[in-house]
């Protein structure tokens, strides 16, 4: 059974920074890509970062940039995310996702002040 449980995140004022951090569980997790989600208040579900099952290649949404990092430690089977100089507008839930199963975590809030 996949399990996925995301830690971190909390209240940050803009430009500060914050992470995430995701514990996986139930499957063979340096075989697999992994992503972070996000969900503004009122808005869809969009793809933040992914990294390959090896951690060599990654792929970030435009909107963050040169801002978040995306990581994998295949040994702990954990994925984090550092968020660095942190707007209003990244305020959400923050979803680590195995997408090969379809599995997303309970989601982690980011909840960034002006």
């Amino acid at each position: 059974q996949v399990q996925l449980v995301e830690s971190g995140g909390g209240l940050v004022q803009s430009r500060g920074p914050l992470s995430l951090s995701c514990a996986a569980s139930g499957f063979t997790f340096s075989s697999y890509a992994m992503s972070w989600y996000r969900q503004a208040p009122g808005q869809a579900r969009e793809m933040v970062a992914r990294i390959a099952a090896a951690g060599g290649r990654t792929n970030y949404a435009d909107f963050v940039k040169g801002r978040f990092t995306i990581s994998r430690d295949n040994a702990q089977n954990t994925m984090d995310l550092e968020m660095n100089s942190l707007k209003p507008e990244d305020t959400g839930v923050y979803y680590c996702i195995a997408p090969h199963f379809g599995s997303w975590g309970r989601g982690g809030q980011v909840t960034v002040h002006s």
